[in-house]
């Protein structure tokens, strides 16, 4: 995923399933300047990371 589509998730009002190296993560923030973006794992947010845009993939 790039940068920009995760700023747009972030901003929807509706709920766009996200996933991590399979795992289904919640997208908290995004800097785009470096293009990473914070998440975390749904069923477990203390499980928060910060990981390269480049690494999620939206799920359809």
């Amino acid at each position: 995923m790039n940068v920009h589509r995760a700023q747009e998730i972030l901003a929807a009002d509706e709920k766009i399933e996200v996933s991590l190296n399979g795992l289904s993560v919640w997208i908290d923030s995004v800097d785009a300047a470096k293009s990473m973006v914070k998440v975390h794992v749904e069923e477990n947010p203390s499980d928060a990371r910060v990981v390269l845009a480049q690494e999620l993939e939206e799920v359809h």
